[in-house]
C-alpha cells in the first residue's frame, strides 16, 4: 500500500485483489479494509504453488487451475477463538458480544478464488505495470490497475451457532495426578483434509494406541497425561481457545507442558516452542531415528542448515552446536491458547521440506493426494509419533522436570540485541530516506518531466533508551546460572521434587503481562507473539518491537 500511494493509486471505495503469499491471509483484507476497500479477493498465483513450481494435481502436487485455497481471516492477531466471547469459555450461557462489536470480524466480505478465475480479473487491470516482485507466471503483463471492468462480489453468510466437539482422553497419574501433560492436535479440515490436520491425528492416534499397549503391561505415568483432539481449529482456533479459556485457572496450576503438532509431511524435523525446552528437544531428536537416512533425525536437520548456512563462520557456528535450536513461535495452531495467553511452557512439532503442493486448504487435500505425493508409506507420521510420544512420555514420567531456563536466557538476550539493532537501524534509515526525499524535491524542482507524487518525509526516530531491558537480561543471566546449580542438586538429593518441579513448569508464567499486549491484551506473553501485520510469523519480544 505505500507502494501504491507512492503511484497515487488507491483502493477506497474499490474491491482490491491480493495474490496469497509473504504474510498470512488474514492480514490482506484486514490492511485493504483500513485503506478503504469495500472488499478483497485473494487468489492462488501459478508462480507461488501451481505449474510454475512443478506438474500440477493428479500428474504431480501443485495446484491446478482450479484450485482455491480457503481459510479463516478472522483477525487472529488481536485474539484468536470464539470472536463473540473474548477471554472466556464459549460456554452455553458466556455472555456474548453483539456480532457488530467483534473486533476480530472483519467489516469487508473477502473471497478466495483460483488462478482460473483469477486470471480474466488481472488481464482487465489497466495502469502501471506492476513492481517485479508482485508479478506472477500467468500468460500476460501484470498491472497494477484500477481498470474499466466491474467486478460483483456477491457472497452469503452462515451465522449460526453450532457446538465444536474437542474431544479429551486423560491417564490419570500414579504420583502426581494433579500435573498434566498435554498432547492435541485438531481434527477439523477445511474439506478432506489429508494432510492438515489427519496427517498429525492419525500420528497421535497411534501414541494414544501405544499408551494402551503400555497400560496393559502394568505401567502407569506418574503425571496425568492428557490427549486433545481439537474441533473449530480452521475457523480461527476455536475448539482449543474456548478449552483453554474456560479452565484457565485449573491449567496454570497442573499443566507442565502442552505438545501441539497438526499437518504432517516428509522430510526434515521442525520443532518450535519455549526455549528452556531445547536440552530436552535434543535429546529426544537424537534419539528418534529418520526414516529415509536411517540417522537421526537431529543428525539430519544439522546437515541441511549446514548446506544452507550464509558464510563460514555461520556454518562452524552449526557445526559446534551441541543443543538443538527450537523456533519461536507466532501462531496458526492450537498452541497459541496454551502458550501466549496461560504461559504453559508449549511445543509444536513436524515434518516437512520434502513435500511440497499445492493442496493445503483446498478440495484437493484427499487422500490419494497425500499417499501419492506428500508421504507415501507414512514413515515420517510414525516417526512424529516417535517424537511426540517420547516428549510426553519422558515428561510424564520425569522426576525432575528437564527445563533449562540458561538456553532460555541465552535466546532472549539474542533477542534484545535484535531490537537495540533493529531500532538503531531504523534510525539510521530514516536518515538516509528522507536525505533522498530532499534530494527527489530538489529534482522536482529542476526538473519538470517528474511525477508529482512523492512520498512524506518521515519523522525523526526517537533515541530509545534499553538500559532497563539490558538491566532485566543481566539478572536473568544470574538467577538462571544459580537455579542450574540448584537443579543438579536436586537430581542428587531427590528431595522435594514436587514443589520444585511445579516452580520449574510454572516458571513461564513470570513472561506473561497483566495488561497483555498493546492494541491485544488477550496476547500476554512478553516474548513470543504473532506479527500484528505478519499473522502466523512470530515477533519476539513483541511490546517492544
Amino acid at each position: 500500500y505505500v507502494t501504491l500511494d507512492s503511484l497515487g493509486i488507491s483502493v477506497k471505495g474499490k474491491i482490491a485483489i491480493a495474490r496469497y503469499g509473504h504474510c498470512w491471509r488474514g492480514i490482506k483484507p484486514k490492511v485493504a479494509q483500513e485503506h478503504g476497500a469495500l472488499g478483497c479477493i485473494i487468489y492462488s498465483d501459478p508462480s507461488d504453488d501451481g505449474y510454475f513450481q512443478g506438474e500440477v494435481y493428479p500428474k504431480g502436487a501443485f495446484k491446478s487451475e482450479y484450485g482455491v485455497q480457503r481459510g479463516s481471516v478472522l483477525d487472529m492477531v488481536v485474539y484468536p477463538g470464539d470472536p463473540l466471547t473474548p477471554g472466556i469459555g464459549a460456554t452455553k450461557n458466556a455472555k456474548r458480544l453483539d456480532r457488530k462489536d467483534a473486533p476480530t470480524i472483519l467489516k469487508i466480505p473477502v473471497l478466495p478464488i483460483s488462478y482460473h478465475d483469477a486470471q480474466p480479473l488481472l488481464a482487465a487491470l489497466s495502469g502501471q505495470i506492476a513492481p517485479a516482485s508482485w508479478r506472477g507466471a500467468l500468460p500476460f503483463t501484470y498491472h497494477i490497475g484500477p481498470g474499466k471492468a466491474m467486478v460483483h462480489l456477491k457472497m452469503q453468510f452462515n451465522w449460526n451457532q453450532v457446538p465444536a466437539y474437542d474431544v479429551i482422553g486423560m491417564i490419570k497419574g500414579s504420583e502426581f495426578p494433579d500435573e498434566w501433560v498435554i498432547r492435541g492436535n485438531h481434527h477439523d479440515a477445511w474439506v478432506n483434509g489429508a494432510n492438515d490436520p489427519i496427517s498429525g491425528q492419525a500420528a497421535m492416534d497411534e501414541e494414544v494406541i501405544a499408551l494402551g499397549d503400555l497400560l496393559k503391561t502394568g505401567w502407569k505415568p506418574k503425571r496425568t497425561l492428557v490427549y486433545c483432539a481439537w474441533d473449530g481449529e480452521e475457523p480461527g482456533l476455536i475448539g482449543s481457545t474456548e478449552w483453554v479459556e474456560d479452565h484457565a485457572k485449573e491449567l496454570q496450576q497442573k499443566a507442565v507442558i502442552y505438545i501441539n503438532s497438526d499437518g504432517n509431511g516428509r522430510g526434515f524435523i521442525g520443532a518450535e516452542g519455549s526455549h528452556a525446552l531445547e536440552g530436552f528437544m535434543s535429546e529426544i531428536t537424537n534419539d528418534v531415528i529418520d526414516p529415509q537416512t536411517k540417522v537421526s533425525i537431529a543428525e539430519r536437520v544439522k546437515a541441511l542448515e549446514i548446506v544452507n548456512a550464509t558464510g563460514a563462520s555461520l556454518r562452524k557456528e552449526i557445526i559446534d552446536r551441541k543443543v538443538k535450536k527450537l523456533g519461536a513461535l507466532g501462531s496458526g495452531s492450537d498452541y497459541s491458547p496454551f502458550l501466549q495467553h496461560l504461559g504453559i511452557p508449549s511445543l509444536n512439532l513436524e515434518f516437512s521440506g520434502e513435500d511440497a503442493g499445492g493442496e493445503y486448504h483446498s478440495i484437493y487435500d484427499s487422500y490419494d493426494n497425500y499417499s501419492k505425493f506428500k508421504d507415501p508409506d507414512f514413515s515420517y507420521g510414525a516417526a512424529l509419533a516417535s517424537t511426540a510420544g517420547r516428549a510426553a512420555l519422558r515428561m510424564a514420567d520425569a522426576d525432575v522436570l528437564p527445563f533449562d531456563f540458561r538456553l532460555l536466557y541465552k535466546t532472549i538476550s539474542m533477542y534484545g540485541t535484535e531490537v537495540m539493532e533493529f531500532a538503531n537501524r531504523i534510525r539510521v534509515n530514516t536518515l538516509d530516506e528522507n536525505s533522498l526525499i530532499k534530494a527527489n524535491y530538489y529534482q522536482l524542482a529542476t526538473d519538470p518531466t517528474r511525477p508529482s507524487k512523492l512520498p512524506v518525509a518521515k519523522p525523526e526516530v526517537p533515541f530509545l533508551d534499553f538500559s532497563p531491558l539490558q538491566n532485566a537480561l543481566a539478572k536473568l543471566e544470574k538467577s538462571t546460572n544459580s537455579l542450574s546449580v540448584r537443579f543438579d542438586d536436586q537430581i542428587k538429593t531427590g528431595a522435594g521434587n514436587e514443589a520444585f518441579n511445579k516452580k520449574l513448569y510454572t516458571a513461564e508464567q513470570q513472561l506473561l503481562s497483566v495488561n497483555g499486549l498493546p492494541r491485544r491484551p488477550w496476547f500476554k506473553h512478553t516474548i513470543y507473539a504473532p506479527g500484528f501485520y505478519t499473522g502466523y510469523g512470530v515477533k519476539t519480544l513483541p511490546g517492544i518491537r
